[in-house]
């Protein structure tokens, strides 16, 4: 009941409604997209490897999060979001120039400005929403940013699938433009107030140093961020192995695309529940609380059964994004707004970059050893991770994580 009520509270606000529709269908675009790419990559080069190329170029822009955060902080937030979606929609249509494998570098040059583009929205996005949401409710909203996108995650991948089988690569590109589109008539709708920002008279530098300091000598924001990126990078470990525990089960490759589904299921409910867990908890013990989930789930990875497996994809599902609501909601309630869009894009970096490392490191440590013996060890790595972020609400910075601030973000 409570948690249905201040999610309706959240919603009811007119600008609120517009941010969350835009980002909806700004997520609907990019989920379609992310899995044609790869597909397109395929047919394009017969390679299985290949492929991968297309993540890497949209994910690498994130190791640059702080200085491309810095861009966030140096103009109005809204203005930004509509250019940055309306540039997207422009360079989209190049993809229909990509018609043989001599293409390939068009596609990846056009995903490398993508992921660039993101970066720079995601920091904007996380600035603006302190600026449309009341702070009481940026749990919760945070926590319903997440449903809607795990939610198109588990929908638009077969959109974007079946547009490609019937029409093409290019007719996925042109979707995803038409959605950049309404994404920026939205945020253009938006009635925030912002005040120019004023130059800090250092250079790009040093404003983008101010963002990675105020986050490593902040008592409550580097545990937390600390703790997701560690988090982040075990989880993409494990998730390294979910072949090999399919093929203990003796199901096909394919059933990797169920365990996907019902993880997704959990992370849309973790979405739901996570605004009143949070303030009840706390940032710190609702982190710690689903580093233990997770910690659990990716143990269990090691039992052969499928019972067991679908269990722990849930609980992943459910455990993980605690960890990333927790840290992104801190950063907002505890950063000052002329240095949001740089903390928050270094902690964009810190959290979701070790996700790389542990994909490629997780892939050679497969080849030495099996998941029933790699997945608890994992797991015992997570349980250490909490461990310790749960040690340090009770130390000497306990006034700073039990503040108003953190256990009910007002």
């Amino acid at each position: 009941m409570t948690t249905s009520r201040t999610l309706l509270r959240a919603l009811r606000d007119r600008d609120a409604g517009l941010y969350l529709t835009g980002l909806v269908v700004s997520a609907f675009g990019t989920s379609s997209l992310s899995l044609a790419s790869g597909m397109w990559v395929k047919d394009l080069t017969g390679s299985d490897s290949l492929p991968a190329l297309c993540m890497l170029a949209a994910w690498s822009p994130t190791l640059a999060g702080p200085a491309l955060g810095t861009i966030a902080d140096r103009v109005r937030r809204t203005p930004l979001l509509i250019g940055l979606n309306l540039a997207l929609a422009a360079a989209l249509p190049a993809l229909f120039a990509v018609r043989s494998a001599d293409g390939l570098w068009l596609l990846l040059t056009v995903l490398f400005l993508y992921g660039t583009a993101g970066a720079v929205a995601e920091a904007a996005e996380s600035a603006l929403v302190t600026a449309v949401v009341p702070a009481e409710l940026r749990g919760d909203f945070n926590g319903l940013r997440m449903t809607v996108t795990e939610g198109m995650k588990l929908v638009a991948p077969l959109t974007g699938a079946g547009l490609y089988a019937a029409f093409g690569g290019p007719a996925v590109a042109c979707l995803d433009a038409v959605t950049f589109v309404i994404a920026a008539g939205l945020y253009a709708l938006l009635r925030v107030r912002e005040e120019r920002p004023v130059p800090s008279g250092g250079g790009w530098r040093k404003e983008t140093a101010e963002g990675v300091r105020h986050l490593r000598r902040h008592p409550v924001l580097r545990p937390l961020v600390r703790a997701g990126g560690t988090t982040m990078l075990l989880a993409s470990l494990s998730s390294t192995t979910v072949y090999a525990v399919v093929d203990r089960l003796g199901h096909s490759a394919a059933y990797t695309g169920v365990l996907s589904a019902v993880q997704g299921a959990g992370s849309v409910t973790a979405g739901l529940v996570s605004g009143t867990a949070l303030r009840r908890l706390g940032a710190r013990r609702f982190a710690a609380a689903g580093i233990v989930l997770t910690a659990l789930a990716v143990a269990a990875r090691a039992v052969p059964s499928d019972a067991v497996a679908l269990v722990s994809a849930a609980a992943i599902g459910l455990g993980l994004p605690w960890v990333l609501v927790a840290a992104f909601t801190a950063v907002q309630q505890h950063t000052p707004g002329p240095l949001l869009g740089r903390a928050t894009a270094t902690a964009n970096t810190l959290v979701l970059a070790p996700t790389v490392l542990g994909l490629g490191v997780g892939a050679g440590l497969l080849e030495l050893a099996s998941p029933a013996l790699l997945s608890p060890l994992y797991g015992l790595a997570l349980l250490g991770t909490a461990a310790s972020l749960a040690q340090r609400t009770g130390s000497a910075s306990r006034t700073a994580a039990r503040s108003p601030s953190d256990a009910s973000p007002t």
